[in-house]
């Protein structure tokens, strides 16, 4: 076999997913072994058509699909999210089998050495197993999460939680008593799409979590020992190999990045701009939507704020009557932003987050304060460190109608960005980042380690 290696990697196809593992793939790449990185189809092609015409002819992986059958879910209930669930996980098994057999059939110095494959995508851990090639089970999210993934059977036999994954009661769940517990209503698979879709997120995704990581030779982390230090000690064969950074342009967005944000970030004082940014799934209705305008419109200083063409309900996003006239000379709206550049901006003051785990990772590693807004899933555990337990943030809750209101919104931003301490602790996890990715950082050993196996 070649030293070189060859890795397939392949996420489960949703832009959180995509996004953390693209980084990883280039950063594979970049020690001399060969990359494929294997997309759903209707992923691949939102990011094909997302890059810039001149970036695509110099990635250095190789960018592949293959067929699921079906197109990107149009609606967002929980129907449509299972049955393009369903679809994905009885097509793509066999087509990624199909792929890596036509690989290993040409020429002898290509054949795949290792699967890297998202957790969450735990067929691909399944189709290297049957192959005989060695695997590495990537974890998106933060270990703390994972922890209470891999104890899902252990709370079902204790009573804590049905065969579900719904708690009995309404009380604080722990897996163990070195980290935080877990608000009953708060939990990894809580979806926010109603029972239906919980109960097949755990059936489907959670169950089977310690079988697939007992089937992969590496687990490997987004995340880094400083950061989580107690769930890493309780899953010590979990290897943290972040933050993952990308600072040049990258194939692993949906949507194309404005870059005038940057032009228009260049223009401001330092320490003055509130990013408003919350990630690729979360959804509201237009009574939320005129909340958080109003919200940042009534705080009076200059704001970055991601507004996808789908981050309302209904068809297409419309702003407050005049909104945009009146915030002109201090508000700039884009539809997608080049987030790790913006973070690192020094005019940034704050994130409004929604606390994917990439965005969680991004702005820790740049020292910024926090505003969380989660929205579902792993979000609300994100939320609770960078509050809690990390101490660079804080969070918004909605009034009794389910609204965060533009007075709300006010009044956190303005107390988030006079508390001092929230951003002295900021910048100490931004250097403890530093250091893990640094040569001889913990993080840096990992991946090191890792890619050292690979070549062998």
């Amino acid at each position: 076999m070649d030293r070189r290696g060859h890795v397939i990697v392949i996420p489960y196809p949703a832009q959180g997913h995509v996004a953390p593992l693209m980084k990883f793939a280039y950063k594979i790449a970049e020690n001399g072994i060969k990359v494929t990185f294997v997309n759903a189809d209707f992923i691949h092609d939102k990011i094909m058509s997302s890059l810039p015409h001149n970036f695509k002819n110099n990635i250095p992986i190789t960018l592949v699909s293959i067929s699921t059958g079906l197109a990107m879910a149009k609606n967002r209930d929980h129907e449509d999210i299972i049955e393009t669930m369903k679809r994905i996980s009885s097509n793509m098994p066999c087509n990624l089998q199909r792929l890596i057999e036509n690989i290993n059939q040409g020429n002898n110095d290509e054949h795949v050495s290792c699967v890297v494959a998202d957790l969450t995508a735990y067929w691909a851990i399944e189709v290297a197993e049957k192959l005989g090639i060695k695997r590495a089970g990537f974890i998106p999210f933060g270990i703390g999460n994972l922890a209470l993934n891999l104890h899902a059977s252990k709370l079902i036999e204790s009573g804590i939680i049905d065969v579900h994954g719904i708690p009995f009661k309404d009380e604080l769940i722990y897996v163990s008593k070195e980290i935080p517990p877990w608000n009953s209503k708060e939990l990894t698979w809580s979806m926010q799409y109603g029972k239906h879709l919980d109960k097949f997120v755990f059936k489907h995704l959670i169950l089977d979590t310690v079988e697939i990581v007992k089937k992969s030779d590496w687990i490997l982390v987004n995340s880094f020992y400083e950061l989580e230090q107690s769930a890493c000690d309780l899953i010590p064969d979990a290897l943290p190999i972040g933050p993952l950074f990308m600072h040049e342009p990258f194939p692993g967005n949906f949507w194309q990045e404005d870059s005038s944000c940057l032009n228009w970030l260049d223009q401001q004082p330092q320490g003055s701009v509130i990013y408003a940014a919350f990630g690729s799934t979360t959804v509201c209705n237009q009574q939320q939507f005129d909340e958080l305008a109003y919200g940042l419109e009534v705080i009076g200083q200059p704001f970055l704020w991601v507004v996808r063409s789908n981050f309302t309900q209904g068809n297409g996003v419309e702003f407050p009557h005049g909104f945009k006239e009146r915030v002109g000379k201090y508000g700039k709206i884009v539809e997608w932003a080049p987030q790790e550049k913006v973070l690192a901006h020094p005019s940034i003051a704050c994130f409004f987050s929604h606390c994917g785990w990439n965005s969680t990772l991004e702005g820790v590693s740049r020292g910024v304060p926090y505003l969380c807004w989660p929205y579902f899933g792993d979000q609300m555990r994100n939320s609770y460190y960078i509050c809690e337990t990390w101490k660079v943030g804080l969070r918004i809750f909605p009034d009794e109608n389910g609204i965060v209101t533009r007075q709300r919104v006010k009044s956190k931003i303005e107390k988030l960005l006079s508390d001092q301490h929230i951003k002295a602790n900021s910048l100490k996890l931004k250097d403890m980042a530093a250091k893990s990715m640094s040569e001889g950082g913990v993080s840096f050993k990992n991946f090191m380690s890792f890619i050292g196996q690979i070549k062998q």
